[in-house]
């Protein structure tokens, strides 16, 4: 079996799998799972025992990826920066009115948060000179 699929294009399928895996499925150990039973039809489908080792050393890459993903989603949604966390894009901005405000738009225009996610439920488009007046 060729080296490079071995230890580069195997690993590298296994990890961009398990990230999208993980974000639909929200569980690392069902990913492992996942992967493990792909890993062990391949190995007595495709190749010999020897396979084997490197099914169960695939498996715990997914694993490790998929606690990772999920280490980092916990952070990002229980973050207290609203664009990291989305709060500005519901429209609950908190960070303040933005300080680079032009003076064509009323003063009470509360949508304009100054973190740079300028995007709310009145407000659909990025940019603040696309933005709906009245």
């Amino acid at each position: 079996m060729n080296n490079l699929l071995i230890f580069f294009a195997i690993p590298v399928a296994t990890i961009i799998l398990a990230i999208v895996l993980q974000k639909i499925l929200q569980s690392p150990l069902l990913v492992a799972a996942t992967f493990f039973a792909i890993f062990l039809v391949v190995t007595f489908a495709a190749f010999d025992e020897s396979f084997l080792v490197f099914a169960i050393l695939y498996t715990l890459l997914a694993l490790i990826t998929a606690l990772t993903v999920r280490f980092i989603c916990c952070l990002i949604n229980n973050s207290d920066n609203p664009c990291i966390n989305g709060n500005a894009m519901r429209g609950e901005g908190i960070c303040g009115n933005n300080a680079n405000d032009d003076d064509n738009d009323e003063d009470n225009n509360s949508n304009n948060s100054g973190c740079g996610c300028n995007r709310s439920a009145t407000n659909q488009y990025f940019t603040r000179r696309y933005m709906m007046r009245r």
